[in-house]
């Protein structure tokens, strides 16, 4: 008798142990848990790469602004916070193969500080072989556990700033973050810890005047909306020329704005209706900014499929639950949801529930680019075989008319 009374006092310790260290722990999370404000200003970051001892190129003049009827490259790439090599598979992606077997995902954090270095560099090779005028990046992670601290960041902009990278002496650059938390301990087996800094990054060869963090709806409810990302999208401006040398003048008339949004939307979220609410958001912006007579384009990683990608790259896998079709409701009049001129071939995204598999892993287009109709563009999915990312690049050809 005397033992089982101990057994039970034994017992009674432990539950009340492990609710005080539960509650602990969920009262540091809330305590910590904010989101980021709304219509936050972003800092611009212009770079002079001079090629030559005589080259003193300088940030302001009309060489560095866009012009009208002149073709560009732009480029769309999530690259997956370094982790994503082929033996990667991620701890919150569910999945079903053809014969029923459910699949789970199994990593939180990339394998090592190398693999990280090693699958950003991967990235950046395929994005520097495309010579991007512009490039809107997600998932980057400046100061993370889940990257082994690696600053992606720094990287990108080291790439593109170096003068072999390009054919440009000029750099500027936005950065929003959206992904920032207090240390989590899930999964118990490998947390995923610390997430100071992670976000979206623009990079351009041309002059960004102004950028703007805007805040996506994202999901409250317990424990969803301490895991999900602080979800947004950064609205950033660059002036527009007339693109015809005016007599008597030192630089180009100034005829408006392009409008670029780098976009990285919500993804777990079954039924779609955080999304729903989150491009209902995009979509009156980008109406407004079109009825403005600006130059709009959204790029990025939309967590919708695109072109009815949906059923178009099966693998042995069935559809995963959280994949949602992109409805053409969602694009606002005067604007297109492009899709690429290979999307029957290439897809941009591969089901993380188990490591990548040519022909095994389900697929989907998540990234594109949507345009107002005084852009001209056609897009091209890169097939990069999921190499350092579990996405595929998107290059986008354009021209302002």
């Amino acid at each position: 008798m005397g033992i089982f009374r101990s057994i039970l006092k034994a017992l009674i310790i432990l539950v009340i142990a492990v609710a005080v260290i539960v509650g602990g722990y969920v009262i540091y999370l809330q305590v910590n848990y904010e989101r980021i404000e709304d219509n936050l200003d972003l800092n611009i970051n212009y770079f002079d790469v001079p090629t030559s001892a005589d080259d003193s190129a300088a940030s302001s003049s009309a060489a560095h602004t866009l012009s009208k009827d002149t073709r560009y490259t732009a480029l769309t790439f999530n690259i997956g916070f370094g982790a994503y090599d082929h033996d990667f598979s991620f701890f919150l992606d569910k999945g079903y193969m053809k014969d029923g077997t459910d699949t789970v995902g199994v990593k939180s954090r990339a394998a090592s500080k190398d693999a990280v270095e090693r699958n950003t560099q991967t990235v950046l090779r395929q994005a520097l072989a495309e010579n991007p005028d512009i490039a809107l990046f997600q998932e980057v992670d400046v100061a993370a556990d889940r990257s082994h601290n690696v600053d992606q960041r720094q990287m990108i902009v080291d790439a593109f700033t170096d003068e072999t990278a390009g054919s440009t002496n000029f750099l500027s650059w936005s950065y929003a973050t959206n992904f920032h938390t207090s240390y989590l301990c899930y999964p118990p087996t490998k947390p995923i810890g610390y997430i100071k800094d992670s976000g979206i990054l623009t990079v351009s060869k041309y002059r960004i005047d102004s950028a703007v963090r805007r805040s996506f709806p994202v999901s409250s409810a317990f424990p969803t909306k301490f895991f999900d990302l602080d979800r947004c999208f950064s609205v950033n401006r660059m002036l527009v020329t007339d693109g015809a040398e005016t007599p008597g003048q030192a630089a180009n008339q100034i005829v408006g704005e392009l409008v670029l949004i780098n976009v990285h939307a919500s993804a777990y979220d079954e039924g779609g209706t955080i999304r729903k609410a989150q491009m209902e958001l995009l979509r009156t912006l980008m109406g407004k900014e079109y009825a403005a007579g600006n130059w709009v384009i959204v790029g990025g990683d939309f967590n919708h499929a695109i072109g009815g990608s949906e059923s178009a790259f099966m693998g042995q896998m069935k559809t995963p639950p959280w994949v949602q079709p992109f409805d053409t409701a969602m694009v606002p009049e005067g604007f297109t949801m492009l899709v690429a001129d290979n999307a029957d071939k290439v897809a941009t995204d591969r089901d993380s529930s188990i490591p990548y598999v040519q022909g095994v892993n389900y697929q989907v287009t998540l990234d594109g680019f949507m345009v107002s109709d005084n852009v001209e563009a056609i897009t091209h999915n890169i097939d990069g075989d999921y190499e350092g990312s579990d996405h595929n690049p998107v290059r986008m050809e354009f021209t302002l008319r």
